[in-house]
């Protein structure tokens, strides 16, 4: 969400968003059509666009549409085939820090191994 508290929402950057997305379990970072893309295994889970701020997050299309209903301007549906898969950009320039890492969260848990997300979930996880 956009704020709505005393304070308004500190603006990310690119930089933020890629410290956000290596910060999960196994994320790396490759390439993906010239554009910084976040993988867990092969699977992307978060591109950076680079001529606009926003990102893309791979999300359930439940949650995709719940979000976008209750953040229209801020997270919306990519158009066509991959938005009606849950691909959906988050105008991260609009969205608090943690609320943004949240919804990292909810990306990479969409793709991530189910073995990887049960651990990471239980706080086992150290890393590898």
């Amino acid at each position: 969400m956009t704020g709505g508290g005393r304070y308004p929402p500190v603006m990310l950057t690119p930089d933020d968003v890629r410290r956000i997305a290596l910060g999960q379990p196994e994320a790396y970072e490759a390439d993906h059509h010239g554009m910084p893309s976040f993988r867990v295994g092969k699977k992307i889970f978060c591109t950076i666009h680079q001529d606009q701020p926003r990102a893309m997050l791979k999300l359930d299309p439940e949650d995709q549409r719940n979000l976008c209903e209750a953040d229209p301007g801020v997270i919306e549906a990519v158009a066509g085939y991959w938005g009606a898969n849950g691909s959906t950009f988050v105008w991260f320039e609009k969205v608090e820090a943690g609320r943004f890492a949240d919804l990292m969260w909810m990306a990479w848990a969409q793709v991530a191994p189910k073995r990887l997300v049960a651990l990471a979930s239980t706080r086992i996880y150290k890393g590898g």
